[in-house]
């Protein structure tokens, strides 16, 4: 348990640490949670995020959402932006290793009583369809340089291929396709680690999942209806996946660049070598920043194929098109990212690399890069809780610019991997969830034990602490009713 007397309490949902907390602070950290989050927050969160207000070029706040748990570099739920015009610098801890470990949240016009009789012949098929666990291959069989071709163009790719509809790129940040990506800033060995794994979940905390909005769980009928909740009972699809190894070989070859420039080259010292980092316009951070890209829009693709297949499943057991099922995209949402944004501090507009590490962006109406659908209402922000929970859909808000309008990503792990093995077991999970109407199936049920709702934070008080604090707001809870686990 976090010692909170350090803490000064700023409102009910933010806690602050001062720069005297630890030397080389350049700005306060803070930290988003109700008096409960807090409290169970595990310590090494605040050393980590303290250690994140050293780094050159952060401006205003080193921030942790209400997720926040402890990560590599950054915390988990950790926010920085750092002033690109002075000495900001780019770090692939503040970004993580699965680069835009992403959610995706489609609708359907089927209610739960219509698929209620089907759940396990879908949540079957999709297991069939929808590779999952470690070193998981997709059905997408492309060369070494057409995979290329994918890390540059992300999702555009895959509609171009037949992998989607054209209203789909509309509906995803950045537009599937972040610009700027350059091949020839990834090395080979990324590009055995990608090329064949398109269309594919992978393990640890990425799942697949049919979920419903209950009436009572609609909080905002107007604003769900634009979203495309539409009914009561209606059925959803969410899933929660990134840019597989791929991502995760791009952090680990930029991370061994930065480690050697860093202090030789560029005089930056650092709490943590896994803050490894770079100047932002310098060569290295550079070409880190067009590989990262690349690792975007890895994900982005990933994410339309595995789409491709969900809709032809539900298409093959309802015995209708997928148009005609009503599956359109509400929207795709990235984790694990950096990117330029304008922002207004202290009066002033700025150009800041946000870095987001298991931190949703959540624009709020009217801001540019949101989709023209949603520009009155603010973007959507998909946040994915446990498997026996629930998840949320909610919407970006005026006063998120505290944050550089960023949210929480999920509900939070409170307890290790290693520990959720032997608390839980997998088999028992499974059967006890069937009881409760969630019919799962997984890879391993190992994994599936460390994914118990039990390892995780109460997705309800993360939410709630996101809304009391003014970062988004609420619009619709779903409720699972069949699993994919990696």
């Amino acid at each position: 348990m976090a010692d909170i007397k350090s803490l000064k309490q700023v409102s009910d949902t933010i806690w602050e640490i001062p720069i005297s907390y630890k030397e080389g602070m350049r700005v306060p950290a803070r930290i988003y949670g109700t008096q409960k989050l807090i409290q169970e927050m595990d310590d090494a969160v605040y050393d980590q995020v303290t250690n994140v207000a050293t780094l050159p070029g952060i401006t205003q706040y080193a921030l942790c959402m209400p997720d926040g748990h402890f990560g590599y570099g950054f915390p988990i739920g950790g926010v920085a932006a750092m002033d690109v015009e002075n000495g900001g610098v780019i770090s692939p801890g503040g970004i993580g290793f699965d680069i835009n470990c992403g959610m995706r949240l489609v609708v359907t016009n089927l209610t739960y009583d219509e698929v209620k009789p089907y759940i396990k012949k879908v949540v079957d098929r999709l297991y069939e369809r929808v590779p999952a666990g470690v070193g998981s291959t997709g059905f997408v069989k492309i060369s070494r340089n057409e995979f290329r071709k994918v890390v540059e163009q992300g999702a555009r790719w895959c509609v171009d291929n037949g992998y989607g509809w054209e209203e789909d790129l509309e509906l995803m940040e950045e537009n599937g396709c972040i610009a700027g990506a350059d091949a020839a800033k990834i090395s080979e060995k990324a590009i055995d680690r990608g090329f064949n794994q398109i269309g594919t979940l992978g393990s640890g905390n990425h799942y697949l999942e049919i979920q419903v909005a209950k009436k009572e769980n609609i909080f905002e009928p107007e604003l769900a209806a634009k979203l495309g909740i539409t009914q009561p009972d209606q059925v959803v699809v969410m899933f929660h996946c990134g840019s597989r190894g791929f991502g995760h070989q791009v952090a680990t070859d930029y991370l061994q660049v930065f480690l050697k420039v860093m202090e030789s080259k560029y005089g930056i010292k650092i709490l943590d070598r896994e803050l490894a980092c770079a100047p932002f316009d310098s060569p290295e951070g550079q070409a880190y920043f067009s590989a990262m890209k690349c690792g975007l829009n890895m994900s982005f693709a990933n994410r339309q194929v595995i789409l491709h297949r969900i809709r032809e499943v539900f298409s093959e057991i309802f015995g209708r098109s997928a148009e005609d099922l009503g599956m359109h995209m509400v929207y795709d949402v990235a984790h694990n990212t950096a990117k330029l944004e304008r922002h207004i501090v202290d009066g002033k507009e700025r150009s800041l690399l946000v870095h987001r590490k298991g931190a949703t962006r959540a624009f709020a109406p009217g801001m540019t890069g949101i989709p023209e659908k949603y520009q009155d209402i603010g973007q959507p922000v998909i946040i994915g809780g446990s498997m026996e929970t629930g998840s949320y859909l909610l919407v970006g808000v005026p006063s998120g610019d505290q944050t550089f309008f960023s949210t929480a990503h999920g509900s939070g792990r409170t307890m290790s991997r290693t520990k959720a093995r032997k608390t839980f077991r997998g088999e028992k999970l499974q059967k006890e969830m069937q009881t409760r109407g969630i019919y799962v199936r997984s890879t391993s049920m190992s994994g599936l034990a460390e994914e118990a709702g039990g390892a995780y934070k109460d997705v309800d008080e993360v939410i709630e602490a996101a809304e009391l604090a003014g970062i988004s707001k609420r619009v619709v809870r779903f409720t699972p009713i069949g699993n994919i686990k990696g």
